[in-house]
């Protein structure tokens, strides 16, 4: 098996950057709408998620070349802190690795940065050296990451949609949507009833077979989302997702005994490695949505998944695109997946992680199918430009 000779950490700048969702021009949805975010409980935060920074971390591509001059890549969030982790700590562990050797090299830089890392950008920057090498494994192989992962348990992938418009996804043939909430405990109960009103005009507008969710990104107490919860039951959502802070174990723990209906409780994008979702699953949350470029990467992500599967839980991942594709078409646990729209009106389908491809893949008629091309299968758009903040 060849070896890696090499591993570059690269970042670009503006606002349209592909990984980092939230670095979008103003106007679009995702960064300039009112949703219920940690700090909605600051005036001065309240109106759009960029107003406290969403958008700092940007994009970090990670990039493998074997000896023979084969290149993989992978990416995430985290810009320049995460490349320099990469360029700076975990090189060590990964060049002059054979490719083969995904779990040493996760463990490694794992435990070698425990004692700052463990959660957060130091996860993030591993995530993407993690995929990268299972990218650069599936070219040098010529074999696509779900061949290498168990194979397809199913052709196409169904999707739901995430967005401020479900209706609008209905006709484009996704299973359901999940919208941004716009108001969480800082606007009272005004914003409590607004919510609802929303429920019910989407309800009315997709009709009674189209799931729908309700994303509520980390802004709720305990005792806010089991009202929102008991007033969500005469609209039949799927699900709450995320609805506290990450670390509100006991929390979580709470909303699943206490549920007024059998609405799911999910949760698991801003969670980390399989430690984490150990003590997120012993929680009784229904669904674990593990991010693939934060939780530790597809190496990590196989072990989550073995045990949300161990319990019969969903393990239906956040976003991620071609990534998460691989990943799900070979999943027990995994029945449907997410599409964010990232078109500015989320009125047309657009690539998740666009422009940073040529040819990524994207649902039709609310379906995706994955292609037999190695790796993961997509090929960096040239006319980027990146630069390379740190050198070894």
């Amino acid at each position: 098996m060849k070896k890696i000779a090499d591993v570059r950490a690269l970042v670009q700048e503006g606002a349209d950057q592909g990984a980092d969702y939230h670095a979008k021009p103003d106007g679009h949805w995702i960064n300039s709408t009112v949703i219920a975010t940690p700090m909605s409980k600051y005036p001065a935060y309240q109106q759009t998620r960029r107003s406290f920074g969403i958008d700092v971390l940007g994009t970090m591509l990670v990039e493998v070349e074997a000896e023979d001059g084969t290149v993989g890549f992978a990416m995430t969030t985290g810009g320049v802190p995460a490349a320099y982790l990469v360029e700076k700590h975990f090189r060590r562990f990964i060049v002059g690795q054979p490719a083969v050797n995904l779990e040493l090299m996760f463990d490694q830089m794992y435990h070698a940065s425990l004692f700052y890392g463990r959660k957060g950008l130091a996860l993030h920057a591993i995530s993407a050296v993690d995929c990268a090498v299972w990218d650069l494994l599936g070219r040098l192989r010529g074999e696509p990451v779900w061949a290498m992962i168990g194979g397809r348990l199913r052709e196409r992938q169904p999707m739901y949609a995430t967005g401020p418009r479900p209706d609008l996804a209905r006709g484009m043939g996704f299973i359901g949507g999940k919208l941004p909430l716009p108001y969480g405990p800082a606007h009272g109960d005004d914003g409590l009833r607004k919510n609802i009103e929303l429920a019910a005009r989407m309800r009315e507008a997709c009709g009674p077979d189209f799931f729908l969710a309700f994303d509520c990104w980390m802004a709720l107490t305990p005792a806010y989302a089991l009202r929102l919860i008991a007033a969500l039951e005469p609209y039949n959502f799927r699900w709450i997702e995320e609805c506290l802070p990450p670390d509100d174990y006991s929390g979580y723990r709470q909303l699943v005994r206490q549920r007024s209906h059998p609405i799911m409780i999910a949760t698991g994008e801003h969670e980390y490695t399989r430690w984490g979702f150990e003590n997120l699953l012993g929680t009784g949350v229904d669904i674990v949505q593990p991010d693939i470029h934060w939780c530790g990467g597809l190496t990590e992500l196989l072990k989550i998944k073995a045990l949300a599967s161990a319990r019969s839980r969903l393990c239906v991942l956040h976003g991620s695109s071609v990534y998460s594709y691989h990943f799900a078409i070979a999943s027990d646990a995994t029945p449907f997946s997410e599409f964010l729209m990232m078109a500015p009106a989320a009125d047309r389908i657009e690539p998740m992680f666009a422009p940073l491809f040529t040819n990524e893949t994207v649902p039709v008629d609310g379906h995706i199918s994955v292609s037999d091309a190695p790796g993961f299968g997509v090929e960096l758009n040239p006319a980027l430009k990146w630069s390379r903040p740190f050198k070894p």
